[in-house]
């Protein structure tokens, strides 16, 4: 005796091979997260992102991030040159005489204009390069707005060697904020923002830091700037950090929204 399904198939032997509406429905398509780190998401390879990021847009990064170097030391180098005011100089503070004098430091004070443009050089995106380019401007254009409404300059000191040239050239002002400080910090922000969404592991982002905490410390160890320059050039840049990284969020968000979105 064939039961209600087998008289069901027999009746209708198409339906018995005919494929139910649950077995043919297919997941609707996801967006793309716009920080896989937050979302949990793995994407590809960590490295292979990096270099892939490096490659994209690089001849135009190169360009963008040298002659971005070069107009901010005309109008820096102008300030130094024709303060429109009295110079002040810049008080030391008990930390400022603890820090002895290290000409080796040297070496992590020059880093920062290679430091400056891996934030730049690892963007996808030329909309988000551009955007970064902006808030990168605004934030040198309130330093230099700084140093000609308060010209500033570090207290002098008999130096050796290569400090003796490098304050010859720098002249020790335009002094506070420290804009050493302050585009470094801003850099080591957005680049720490890149390696989350690569998911970078843990020493690269401890190598990040460390980097920027060697190029802020440089700036005393060599005399270039006193505590008050740093401490005001950290404030400066985080601020613009913190709003810049806030804004691309925000962008990103609504671009994901709106149904349009590429990877960062």
């Amino acid at each position: 005796m064939l039961g209600s399904m087998g008289w069901s198939n027999f009746l209708h032997p198409a339906s018995a091979h005919r494929p139910t509406e649950h077995a043919t429905m297919k997941p609707a398509p996801q967006p793309v997260p716009v920080d896989a780190a937050a979302t949990g998401s793995v994407g590809p390879g960590w490295r292979s992102e990096l270099v892939f990021r490096m490659r994209t847009h690089f001849a135009l990064k190169l360009i963008g991030v040298t002659g971005f170097i070069w107009l901010f030391f005309i109008a820096y180098f102008y300030l130094l040159r024709h303060p429109a005011r009295p110079v002040t100089e810049m008080p030391l503070t008990a930390l400022d005489d603890a820090i002895s004098f290290q000409p080796l430091a040297l070496g992590a004070y020059v880093s920062l204009w290679l430091y400056v443009g891996i934030a730049p050089g690892l963007m996808r995106e030329l909309r988000e390069l551009v955007v970064y380019g902006l808030w990168a401007a605004a934030l040198c254009g309130v330093g230099l707005g700084a140093f000609y409404l308060w010209p500033t300059a570090v207290p002098k000191h008999a130096l050796d060697g290569a400090i003796d040239l490098l304050q010859g050239i720098d002249a020790a002002g335009n002094a506070c904020p420290s804009l050493h400080v302050a585009t470094a910090v801003f850099s080591m922000a957005w680049i720490e923002r890149t390696l989350r969404v690569v998911r970078a592991p843990l020493p690269m982002r401890l190598l990040n830091a460390l980097w920027f905490v060697a190029i802020a410390y440089s700036t005393l160890a060599i005399k270039q700037h006193v505590v008050l320059d740093v401490m005001a050039g950290l404030v400066l840049g985080l601020a613009f950090a913190f709003v810049s990284l806030r804004w691309q969020r925000r962008g990103a968000r609504g671009r994901i929204g709106s149904g349009w979105h590429r990877p960062n």
